[in-house]
């Protein structure tokens, strides 16, 4: 694998040396993140636990990486400034592990369903016919909320029959031109 420092800038305010870094690995995988800091602290001429990738790229199809790294003056910059999910993924810092505040109580178990039986078609209740009413009242609300018998529904048509039909209907018209005065 071959290393090429592409940008190099000094940042005396956060004491750290900021670096664009360009790695070609030919019949190779794309590097891990500790070989690339391995080979950057090599480059530089720096203790691997200073040195901080915090991103990496490779492109599809191409033996080569691109990346942007910081090399801090000691680990103690380096953790106070860095944030901590970049310090976790270089490994110079364990990842926190969550603590389960209490144990939720465990719901019952559902009881298992039951499958209903095939419904049996209930036999047809005679239907009362409405009261004829004086002019002056209205019906009451149970009255106007009754559906009307319902009709026998048609079985579907068949798609092709359903296509037809549009394009029969979308045929434009030949239409006049109007001859103006």
């Amino acid at each position: 694998m071959q290393l090429e420092v592409l940008a190099r800038k000094e940042n005396p305010l956060l004491k750290r040396i900021e670096v664009r870094f360009k790695a070609i690995h030919k019949a190779e995988p794309t590097p891990t993140r500790d070989a690339l800091r391995a080979f950057l602290a090599r480059e530089l001429q720096a203790t691997k636990d200073i040195v901080v990738i915090d991103s990496q790229a490779s492109t599809f199809g191409r033996y080569e990486t691109v990346g942007y790294a910081k090399v801090y003056k000691s680990k103690d910059e380096a953790l106070k400034v860095e944030r901590k999910h970049i310090l976790v993924r270089n490994k110079l810092v364990e990842p926190e592990v969550k603590k389960q505040a209490a144990p939720k109580p465990e719901k019952p178990a559902p009881a298992p369903r039951v499958e209903k039986p095939a419904a049996t078609p209930k036999p047809d209740a005679p239907k009362a016919e409405p009261k004829t009413e004086a002019k002056g009242e209205k019906p009451s609300a149970r009255e106007e909320k009754k559906p009307a018998a319902k009709e026998e529904k048609k079985p579907p048509e068949k798609k092709d029959e359903k296509k037809a039909e549009p394009k029969a209907e979308k045929k434009p018209e030949p239409t006049k031109k109007k001859e103006g005065k």
